[in-house]
């Protein structure tokens, strides 16, 4: 009876941890779903910036190593 009663709880423990576990899994996947869409829109946000410059035909790229001060 004992026995019969401890598997019981077994099962119920691996159900809790289960649900839990399912949550986590779906919160995650959210969490993915979001930073897949943050990093699209940098994508585009990037090859926009980088169509800025020949856009404006006159001034070159320039990177941001050539505003350091000459001591770096």
């Amino acid at each position: 009876m004992e026995q019969a009663h401890n598997i019981e709880q077994r099962l119920t423990d691996l159900e809790i941890k289960a649900s839990f576990t399912e949550d986590m899994v779906d919160q995650l996947n959210q969490i993915i779903v979001n930073q897949q869409l943050q990093i699209d829109l940098l994508i585009r946000e990037v090859g926009h910036l980088r169509q800025q410059p020949s856009e404006g035909g006159s001034t070159p790229f320039r990177s941001l190593r050539d505003d350091l001060p000459p001591h770096y």
